[in-house]
């Protein structure tokens, strides 16, 4: 009797988590058409449909349903046979995959790589960049083992270890009042245009969070795809920003023509932490990550 593969069960894992077959195919780290030809031999092989395709997804079917709790069983078995035995018993050795969100990635993980380098040399490290809705996406496919994301973030079977609070620092142009305003609030940015990151970025809803209101109310017109290109907009003066002290302190380029200013009162404007997926195997790696990243800003 034929029995499906492995990669086909993972395949219809991430479709049952995401409910896409696009988000699906993100997750695996394959093609749509990779991920949808995968499927369909799985239908074929057990004989019955597992999935209806809709215009805006898909839903899996009773048979499906039923097939994803079994085949999640199966793969978190099987991750957790691989760890075991490469790992044997000793502490983050193998290979481990870590995901980071763009605004945290390039200020963190190059202090991160070189310590767990020298400190565990048969760990073979597998960096991932994205943004927090594809990581945990990831994580609960177990493509990812642990992802550094700014919190809270509450998602069902995913598990998180706050490290560090990160705070938010006002930017302008040397030319623009705030930029000598003694005494400076979150309330000095009422009526200001905000420069803010495009959707999809958890640090432009905390930046909302702080400035107590809806993106189309105070928010400029553009929104940037980096925080490069966020501190480049603030030099040309076409509004102010939030830049959070993490990337200030641990490479952010930030040119002349730009002022960076702290609150008064320090303004708090996200907590990093890492995450897993709750049952993990390396549940014990990730903390230890998270220790290492904590080291490495403070």
């Amino acid at each position: 009797m034929a029995i499906p593969t492995l990669r086909q069960l993972q395949f219809l894992a991430a479709l049952g988590d995401t409910g896409s077959f696009s988000r699906a195919a993100e997750a695996c780290h394959v093609t749509q058409p990779t991920l949808s030809a995968g499927i369909k031999e799985l239908e074929e092989l057990l004989g019955v449909r597992l999935a209806d395709r809709e215009a805006r997804g898909a839903r899996l079917t009773h048979a499906g349903e039923l097939a994803v709790t079994r085949a999640s069983a199966l793969l978190a078995d099987a991750h957790a046979l691989v760890q075991v035995v490469q790992s044997a018993g000793a502490m983050l050795t193998g290979p481990f995959h870590l995901g980071a969100i763009p605004t945290i990635a390039p200020f963190v993980l190059p202090q991160v790589v070189r310590s767990l380098s020298d400190a565990y040399p048969n760990l073979k490290l597998y960096l991932h960049e994205d943004k927090t809705t594809r990581l945990i996406d990831q994580l609960r496919t177990r493509t990812l083992d642990a992802a550094l994301i700014g919190l809270p973030w509450d998602t069902p079977g995913i598990e998180t270890l706050p490290l560090f609070d990160d705070e938010f620092l006002f930017a302008s142009s040397n030319q623009h009042p705030l930029a000598r305003k003694n005494g400076l609030s979150p309330e000095d940015l009422a009526g200001e245009d905000i420069l803010l990151l495009e959707d999809g970025h958890c640090l432009r809803d905390h930046a909302l969070s702080i400035c107590r209101f809806n993106s189309g109310d105070h928010a400029g017109q553009v929104a940037a795809t980096s925080l490069g290109t966020l501190v480049n907009m603030v030099a040309g003066g076409l509004g102010v920003s939030l830049l959070p002290r993490l990337a200030m302190d641990h490479g952010l380029a930030v040119s002349n023509d730009v002022a960076v200013r702290a609150f008064t009162t320090p303004v708090i404007g996200r907590q990093i932490g890492i995450a897993w997926k709750a049952g993990s195997p390396r549940e014990a790696d990730a903390r230890k990550i998270g220790e290492l990243v904590k080291a490495a800003v403070n």
